[in-house]
């Protein structure tokens, strides 16, 4: 399989998973050791002081930095393993932007990093993560495989 392919593969998989029901309007793009997502900031994201809440801010950088190494892993399906979070500041409106890269890699275990970004550029989270190698082969999961017409 050419990489193009499994690049678009994961982006299916991305949207194809049950949680992308409350992250519907995310939009990823994958390419070789790097993934970038996109989110337009909405009320339904916000803690009880109308900022968005930090577990969409790790969702955003782990998966990023997921699919950043998955790039590279065309066999099996990978999972995080522990993944590091620093917030810097508050965001209330506007796109989020989480760039992901791979760090370091090697035979099962990879570390990538991921930054979030306010729709003016500015950083407002970073992260770094630990990826591993399962047993579980990409083929067998449902939005890996060819698009549904």
């Amino acid at each position: 399989m050419e990489a193009e392919e499994h690049y678009r593969r994961l982006e299916h998989l991305y949207h194809q998973a049950n949680i992308q029901e409350i992250f519907s309007n995310s939009e990823i793009k994958v390419s070789s050791e790097r993934a970038e997502i996109t989110l337009p900031v909405a009320a339904k994201y916000n803690h009880g002081a109308n900022a968005i809440h930090g577990a969409v801010y790790f969702k955003l950088m782990d998966d990023a930095a997921y699919f950043a190494v998955a790039s590279l892993v065309r066999d099996v399906f990978i999972v995080t393993s522990s993944f590091q979070l620093n917030l810097l500041r508050p965001v209330t409106g506007g796109t989020l932007k989480a760039v992901g890269t791979v760090r370091s890699k090697a035979k099962n275990l990879f570390v990538a990093e991921a930054t979030l970004y306010n729709d003016k550029g500015k950083e407002v989270a970073f992260g770094t993560g630990q990826f591993m190698r399962t047993t579980q082969p990409l083929s067998s999961l449902q939005g890996y495989g060819e698009e549904e017409s």
